[in-house]
């Protein structure tokens, strides 16, 4: 490989020739060769982002020339575009400020705004101006994870959410057999399950949407401690203003720069949020993959699109792997959580130490959801087909339906009942009509499976299980 050399406050450091970057970025490829893993596309957007808007800020404020602030707004919305990622190759266990990879956006902006237009510019003194590593990626990292909610993952949930709104109008009157404890209970229609779903996903777009303002709030003008040192006084409002108008989302200055820097508390609560709403794919993701078991010797009550086939082995066999991959989404997601809450823990007096780490799990953490609701809306919810004629015959055969007849025989003689009923392999109905005094219309009336399911929206009461 051919190289240049260049120098920073450290002394001279071998660079290769076509790198956009200089020497303290490479002195940090040089000094972390740990894991591989960069910074994903959306941070970089984002740091771009918020370089070219202080460009702009600077010109303002009478702090940086026209010429300048063009050209370096030039060379950072051509990063934002993606146009140059390779020229950003450090590796996220770096130092705890994410200085390396705030020096490493100034280096490219600045070799790029200089050589587009014959000026000098300076990565520290120009690209930098107003700014510290300590305000600017704490920044970046709301910046990118509000971004990256906005474009990902609220379109993934309400598009799921929809999905399964779909699907529970479609099969409201397919009646089938409840379970709590994974044993058979009280009918419910599928309509009703799902509609269950659909609210959990409902839920989890509002709680996204109730973190979103801790996120909205930037930490860029509180400079190296929080004080505000060597920028203008309305550079933080300025910038935030100028990032709102850019992305059309509603950046504000943070209210208090101390714990802007010294915490990632809004970071933390989104994780959190995150975790959550995991948590309730997970378990959409679970039932499905049990509702589709079988085909003969499983629960055969719907059928998930054949995608693949499962088996290297057994021919014919075909696994839900949409669910399988949603569930481990769900829990590369957890995982991602409580890195990020330890980390937020971590920082120190006027500065978080693990920031480009809770970077990286929180963009992970959206991003994969945005993706994976997408991928299981259109390819599980949407095209299932459903079993309704064995769902019937389970739910003909329920002993458990003899709740309904507790008020009037009693839970002893309803136990007694149920026992019979499965022991002998009985329907219930039959049962019942030898031991009980009630006639066969009555029990026709009172074993009715789809007038078991009426309510259970609005102001249910519920046992326990």
């Amino acid at each position: 490989m051919d190289y240049r050399i260049e120098k920073d406050s450290m002394g001279e450091m071998r660079v290769p020739t076509d790198a956009l970057y200089s020497a303290q970025t490479q002195r940090a490829v040089e000094n972390f060769p740990i894991s591989g893993y960069t910074f994903p596309r959306s941070f970089i957007r984002a740091l771009a982002l918020i370089k070219a808007a202080a460009a702009q800020v600077n010109v303002e404020l009478n702090l940086l020339d026209a010429d300048k602030a063009a050209a370096i707004q030039k060379a950072a919305f051509e990063v934002a575009e993606g146009k140059h990622d390779r020229h950003f190759p450090i590796d996220i266990f770096q130092t705890g400020s994410g200085t390396s990879t705030n020096m490493n956006a100034n280096e490219v902006i600045a070799t790029l705004a200089s050589q587009q237009s014959g000026l000098k510019i300076h990565p520290n003194d120009d690209v930098n101006n107003g700014q510290s590593s300590n305000d600017v990626i704490p920044a970046a990292i709301h910046v990118a994870a509000s971004l990256e909610v906005h474009d990902n993952l609220l379109p993934g949930l309400r598009r799921l959410h929809q999905a399964l709104r779909q699907r529970a109008g479609e099969t409201n009157d397919v009646v089938k057999t409840g379970r709590t404890h994974l044993m058979d209970a009280m009918p419910v229609r599928l309509g009703q399950e799902i509609g269950g779903w659909a609210a959990q996903v409902e839920g989890g777009i509002e709680r996204i949407l109730g973190s979103l303002p801790r996120l909205l709030e930037l930490a860029t003008g509180g400079t190296a401690v929080g004080t505000g040192i060597n920028a203008h006084p309305e550079f933080g409002q300025r910038l935030a203003t100028q990032l709102s108008q850019i992305t059309h989302v509603p950046f504000i200055e943070a209210r208090n720069h101390f714990a802007a820097q010294s915490a990632m508390d809004a970071a933390t609560e989104m994780s959190g949020q995150l975790k959550t709403v995991s948590s309730s794919l997970f378990k959409i993701a679970n039932d499905l993959r049990w509702m589709n078991s079988g085909p003969q010797a499983g629960l055969g009550e719907i059928v998930l699109p054949s995608l693949q086939p499962g088996s290297s082995i057994m021919p014919g066999k075909i696994n839900p792997v949409i669910p399988e991959a949603t569930m481990m989404v769900c829990a590369q997601v957890m995982g991602n959580d409580a890195t990020i809450a330890w980390s937020n823990a971590s920082g120190n007096f006027q500065l978080n130490v693990m920031l480009p780490v809770i970077a990286y799990n929180l963009l992970q953490s959206i991003t994969l959801l945005g993706n994976v609701t997408r991928v299981l809306a259109d390819k599980a919810v949407a095209g299932f087909t459903v079993n309704q004629e064995a769902m019937l015959e389970l739910v003909d055969k329920n002993p458990i339906m003899v709740t309904v007849l507790n008020p009037i025989i009693g839970y002893e003689k309803g136990a007694a009942l149920a026992k019979q009923a499965y022991r002998e392999g009985r329907r219930l109905k039959d049962v019942a009509r030898e031991q009980t005094d009630l006639s066969a219309e009555e029990l026709d009336r009172l074993l009715d499976a789809r007038d078991m399911t009426e309510g259970g929206i609005k102001g249910s009461g519920g046992g326990g299980g």
